[in-house]
């Protein structure tokens, strides 16, 4: 597509020449439903027709204000997260490869600027916290008395994008963009007429087709945290799917709950199976299930990574037997519903969350996340130590999940409601691996066995370990230190 050159300057458009797909609907959809509602969400999709049509007869740029009036109209604008915290993690899966490495490629330019026709609040935190973009310029979205009223507006960026390419050789400026793929914005049009026509990069919407897919661990900045409770990328027939799939998940969460709770584990875990929750388990060859559950064994510590509050019931339902869970910020509604007992420790007292947890040990199998909070994306938080101080040796179970509609748990959203957005996917696969056991008592300093049991772990799911804490994480999603 051209030569690069570390002196010049490129000006991409962002769904043209990065997505695979230049359809902006599932976006706004994403801000209606997580920034909005479900009925907002419903009334975007019965416009989607309408949408369409405008945009095969006007070009997309009517029907991309129609879709930012109806996503965004009435939305505080202190409260707006959706662009920060859930559209990054639905851009970077519906990037092209191909695409992304002309513009995140280190060293190639000088400068890069990214063009979009959507709102700058949905695409500015993707394209300068996790692609490294320069200036990303997009519409701006009116605000009145702190709301959004739904109008876009011209960029301000813009005159000042182009008042810095003017002052510039038009030999140093490199443009990169999508053909045939209906009319530009304002701003992509003046921006793209500073380049030179043998300067112009551009790919057709049929060749975007058999792109590969963006690696999220090629971002230039490491993408960690995200939220929303839409695991699905809601296309329009995604999101009519969703809405008639929506009463049929309510009453099989339900049935799920009802069978989690009230019959016995050699009667549940069949049964569970049939309703779409499956569940693998992986034996190490010195650690099984069936050995660690076995009478006259001593009470065994078991230390997992979090993936949702869901993960010590299926430890349990894994080990066939009864098992207390340590919780740190379970809201009391989903303590009251767990179907095993959880003890909830203090986070500000040392000595009396390891004397609760040393209790509750010698009562029956426990259950620890050392993390503190869940993670999706395949990093393991630090972990705390305070697990290596109350037995001398623990049972390590590396926990891996796979959703198919909803995620089953959120920081800026309701917690409460966690356990039944879990249960009402379609289906969903937990992993569990028993490792080997590793000894606490082995004179080594507290935090370097928990960073020993941190790898173990993380290598046997084949994740990435961090030193972030759960305070990090619920800063960058929630704006807060996550105490509930």
């Amino acid at each position: 597509m051209g030569a690069n050159s570390e002196e010049s300057i490129l000006v991409f458009n962002f769904e043209n020449s990065l997505l695979k797909s230049s359809s902006t609907f599932p976006f706004f959809m994403l801000v209606a439903l997580e920034g909005g509602s479900f009925l907002r969400a419903l009334l975007l999709l019965l416009l989607y027709p309408v949408i369409w049509l405008l945009g095969q007869e006007d070009g997309e740029d009517i029907g991309i204000k129609v879709m930012a009036f109806v996503s965004f109209c009435g939305l505080r604008k202190d409260c707006f997260r959706v662009g920060r915290v859930i559209l990054p993690k639905h851009f970077l899966e519906s990037m092209g490869m191909e695409g992304a490495e002309i513009v995140v490629r280190k060293g190639s330019w000088k400068r890069r600027i990214g063009v979009s026709q959507m709102p700058h609040v949905m695409v500015e935190p993707l394209l300068k916290e996790y692609l490294d973009v320069d200036v990303a310029v997009g519409r701006e979205m009116n605000v009145f008395a702190g709301f959004y009223t739904g109008i876009m507006e011209e960029s301000k960026r813009e005159s000042i994008v182009m008042n810095e390419l003017n002052s510039i050789s038009s030999d140093c400026v490199v443009g990169f963009t999508g053909i045939n793929s209906g009319s530009r914005c304002k701003a992509d049009h003046h921006l793209f007429s500073l380049c030179k026509i043998n300067k112009m990069m551009t790919v057709e919407e049929s060749e975007k087709k058999s792109w590969c897919g963006f690696s999220k661990e090629s971002c230039p900045n490491p993408f960690i945290f995200h939220d929303g409770r839409i695991a699905f990328l809601p296309t329009p027939m995604a999101t009519l799917t969703m809405f008639i799939w929506f009463p049929f998940g309510l009453a099989l969460a339900l049935l799920r709950g009802l069978v989690f709770v009230a019959l016995p584990y050699n009667l549940s875990v069949p049964i569970l199976i049939m309703l779409g929750l499956n569940l693998t388990v992986i034996n190490n060859t010195k650690t099984s299930t069936d050995s660690l559950t076995a009478s006259g064994k001593k009470n065994h510590l078991f230390v997992i990574n979090h993936r949702t509050l869901m993960d010590p019931i299926y430890v349990s339902v894994a080990l066939r037997k009864q098992v207390r869970a340590v919780t740190y910020s379970m809201s009391r509604v989903s303590e009251i519903l767990s179907p095993i007992k959880t003890v909830r420790m203090t986070r500000n007292d040392r000595e009396e969350d390891r004397r609760r947890m040393q209790m509750q040990l010698k009562s029956g199998p426990l259950v620890v996340c050392p993390e503190g909070t869940t993670c999706r994306e395949p990093f393991l938080l630090r972990f705390s130590p305070l697990f290596t101080e109350v037995t001398d040796e623990v049972v390590p179970v590396a926990v891996n999940l796979h959703f198919s509609m909803f995620y089953g748990t959120t920081a800026g959203g309701f917690k409460v409601f966690d356990p039944l957005f879990f249960l009402m996917n379609p289906s969903s696969t937990y992993e569990l691996e028993f490792l080997e056991k590793i000894k606490t008592s082995m004179g080594d300093d507290n935090y370097m066995i928990a960073n020993k049991v941190q790898k173990a772990l993380a290598d046997a799911l084949g994740f990435s370990c961090t030193k972030l804490k759960r305070k990090d994480k619920y800063m960058v999603l929630a704006g807060n230190e996550g105490k509930v």
